[in-house]
């Protein structure tokens, strides 16, 4: 039986003979259902037709996105690290091609995910490395569809991955949207991994926020000023989104705190 992957997000079922009924991802305001309707794939009819590339972004950090792109168009984030490497967030296609790579490059200890945009093929990913934990906050538990030992639900606003890692829940984009903070990156200076709780735009100076992105809703104030009290207190220099240019290459703490206050300005009317 296949597990069917959604089409338009990439998120995976448990195998069944028929495809769901619907997506629970899609079928809300932070996603949408394509004016096609909702189609259904799987990971062996997006094998041939696909790959995933690698690039390294810096020592120690790889990014990981599938040619051409699939569903949402992200790319995942492979931290390296001697206490045991972190995938941070998913792509759906994983190939054999991908698997001995990343053994290569030591394997994956853990995976951490930012939102359930990027679920995807997680089970698929730990079971292919020894079912390694999935991290997930548990304020999103109801979109994880795909049930298995390997998934860890997290409560509070932060989770201590181990040697300077650390998931810190943000809410916003979802209840339990989070970053996680890397210290080593950055040269030591520190690297925020967002996903797009924390968006980079197309002015890499400068980041957003949003309900939903593909239909422009957007954030309360409060929101937006909780999420960035919310990495406050860690040090970075660096940010990387969900996408292969979304980076703030420098100065980016002061990059939330300004567009914080520029959004914050915005949304009252005093920009």
């Amino acid at each position: 039986m296949p597990a069917y992957l959604c089409s338009a997000c990439g998120l995976q079922f448990p195998p069944a003979d028929a495809p769901p009924a619907r997506c629970p991802v899609c079928d809300e305001a932070r996603q949408y259902v394509p004016p096609g309707g909702q189609s259904w794939t799987s990971l062996e009819a997006l094998q041939p037709k696909h790959r995933n590339a690698f690039q390294l972004l810096e020592p120690d950090l790889y990014g990981i996105g599938t040619v051409p792109e699939f569903a949402i168009g992200q790319r995942a984030l492979l931290i390296r690290r001697p206490e045991g490497n972190i995938l941070w967030d998913c792509v759906a296609l994983l190939d054999q091609a991908t698997i001995d790579l990343i053994r290569g490059l030591g394997g994956i200890g853990a995976i951490a995910i930012s939102h359930p945009h990027y679920y995807t093929t997680m089970v698929e990913w730990s079971r292919a490395f020894g079912g390694v934990p999935i991290h997930l906050h548990e304020a999103d538990r109801d979109f994880a569809v795909r049930p298995d030992p390997a998934i860890r639900f997290w409560s509070g606003d932060r989770l201590d991955l181990g040697a300077g890692a650390t998931m810190i829940r943000t809410g916003g984009h979802f209840a339990g949207s989070s970053v996680l903070h890397w210290a080593a990156g950055a040269g030591g200076q520190g690297a925020l991994l967002t996903g797009d709780t924390i968006q980079v735009v197309a002015d890499r100076r400068w980041v957003g926020f949003m309900y939903s992105y593909p239909n422009l809703i957007p954030l309360p104030p409060a929101a937006v000023a909780a999420i960035r009290d919310a990495v406050e207190p860690v040090a970075f220099d660096r940010l990387y989104g969900a996408f292969w240019h979304s980076i703030v290459a420098g100065d980016a703490k002061e990059a939330v705190r300004r567009s914080a206050a520029r959004y914050i300005a915005a949304v009252a009317g005093d920009l």
